[in-house]
Parts: structure tokens; C-alpha cells; sequence
């Protein structure tokens, strides 16, 4: 676009549904305001069967997919959790060496996966992880396995946490490096689509931050096709993420957002639209 910066197309998807009522009322406010364009449910929650109602009206307009989660309470309490640091290694290990059983993992998916499409009544548009965990390992390649079986020529798409390409902190970093070459090589060979770029990658703990700036700076930078993920909340929610949670949940039904994605030549799209 000659003399203008070209539109880029860009994926915000909100995590956790389903994870505390908060939550789930935040995202399917910022839907219904078209300030998301996907959002990606934990299905082991209590919550998710009721929740869910809030999303069925919004079903053209939003990407809905499945949170893969071995790492929150809901997953410790069905007993196949564990803290993230041991799922990161037990993904790695061999299975007589304490690794994850890549029997249980299997079906400990196809668990999830059937709880999601119980309620939805549909296949997920998308499936990511809880703390990105659809990358690790035993995880990853059980996981590819079942949606080339599952799924055939439909696919979901995969969220691949690899930061685009520029500087990015520590954390994006370690991101990228557990997996994502992998998840990516994988999923090309069996014909299973990938967000190419994973944005809006900060620490949730510093309350120092100024989310409005953040969010600036990576519509400012995000390739084309780029998934950026959120993690918002209503007031009320008091996990350990609840002040990051408030201040996403703000900025992006502001009308500063608004301003930022027209400013930046920014368009949210589903990428159930773009990457399949």
C-alpha cells in the first residue's frame, strides 16, 4: 500500500474461560464489543458447561477453542497435574525415567477434547495450552497425533508460542525455545495449520507495567497473521493474576484500544479465517 501502512490482520485471543465467573463475563463482554476475535475455554473447570452460554450467541463472530490444561487446580484436583516446572520435565523424560505415560496423556486429551465438544457441540476452532504446555513433548506429539486421527481435512489451528521476530524479554524467549521449532515441523508435515507468531507476552506479576503501553507497542510491531493473547477480568476476580487481569480487561473495551488498532492499521480477525 503505496504510501500508507498496509493493514495487518491480527488475532486477540482471550485464555482461561471458564477459569472463575469474572473471567468468563470479561471475555464475552469484550466479544460482544468486538474487542476479541477468539477466545479458548478450560474445560475441566465446573464452570465451563454454564459459562458456555455466554459465548453461544457470539458463535459467527468469535474463534472458541480448547485451553489444553495440565497445570491449574482443575487439573491437579482430576489428578493428571502437576506444577508447571514438572510437566516442562516429565515432558521430556523417558517414560521408565518418570516421564509423562503416553498412554494417559492420550486419553487425558481426548478427555478434554470430549468435554469441550459435549457442550459446544462442535469440534474447537483452536486448541492452545495452560501455560503453553500444548508445545512440551509427550504432550505435543500426542496431541498432533490425535487431531490428524480426530479431525482428518477439518482441522483446528495450532497457537505456536514463538514471539515475531524483534526484541522480546526472557520469558518470550524461554517460550519459543521449549518446543515451538517442533510443534511447528510437526504440524506442517501432517497438515495441521499454526498461528505463525505469538504476541502480548508480558510478566502478569509486575504491577509496574502499563498494560495501555504494552499493547501500543505490540500493534506497533505485530507481523501480519500474528495471535495476540489476553488474559482479562472483571473486577471481582481475585486469582493471583487479578490486578494484569482488571487492567487488560479495561484497556481493550477503551475507546484508547479503539484508537491504537486504527492508528496501527490493525484488524482483528478470526484465524479460523486466516490460518485454515
Amino acid at each position: 500500500m503505496k504510501g500508507s501502512q498496509a493493514e495487518r490482520r491480527v488475532v486477540v485471543c482471550a485464555d482461561d474461560f471458564a477459569i472463575s465467573a469474572p473471567v468468563s463475563q470479561a471475555i464475552a463482554q469484550l466479544a460482544q464489543a468486538q474487542r476479541l476475535s477468539a477466545t479458548s475455554a478450560m474445560v475441566l473447570s465446573p464452570r465451563w458447561p454454564q459459562d458456555a452460554d455466554l459465548l453461544k450467541g457470539l458463535r459467527a463472530q468469535i474463534d472458541v477453542g480448547l485451553h489444553l490444561d495440565w497445570t491449574s487446580e482443575f487439573a491437579i484436583a482430576q489428578g493428571h497435574g502437576h506444577s508447571l516446572a514438572q510437566v516442562m520435565l516429565r515432558s521430556v523424560l523417558a517414560q521408565k525415567m518418570g516421564g509423562l505415560q503416553t498412554a494417559a496423556v492420550t486419553a487425558e486429551i481426548e478427555h478434554q477434547l470430549d468435554a469441550f465438544e459435549s457442550v459446544w457441540q462442535a469440534p474447537p476452532d483452536h486448541i492452545d495450552g495452560h501455560q503453553h504446555v500444548q508445545q512440551f513433548g509427550t504432550i505435543r506429539k500426542a496431541l498432533l497425533q490425535i487431531l490428524a486421527r480426530r479431525y482428518g481435512a477439518r482441522q483446528p489451528y495450532l497457537r505456536v508460542s514463538r514471539p515475531p521476530p524483534g526484541p522480546t524479554d526472557i520469558k518470550g524467549r524461554v517460550m519459543a525455545a521449549w518446543g515451538s521449532t517442533a510443534l511447528v515441523h510437526d504440524a506442517s508435515r501432517l497438515q495441521i495449520p499454526t498461528a505463525p507468531a505469538l504476541s502480548g507476552i508480558y510478566d502478569l506479576f509486575n504491577e509496574s507495567l502499563d498494560y495501555a503501553t504494552l499493547m501500543g507497542a505490540w500493534l506497533a510491531q505485530v507481523p501480519d497473521k500474528t495471535l495476540l493473547m489476553c488474559h482479562p477480568g472483571l473486577s471481582e476476580t481475585s486469582d493471583a493474576h487479578a490486578y494484569s487481569r482488571v487492567a487488560e480487561w479495561r484497556h481493550l473495551l477503551s475507546d484508547a484500544f479503539a484508537i491504537q488498532l486504527k492508528e496501527r492499521h490493525v484488524r482483528l480477525v478470526r484465524g479460523s479465517d486466516v490460518y485454515t
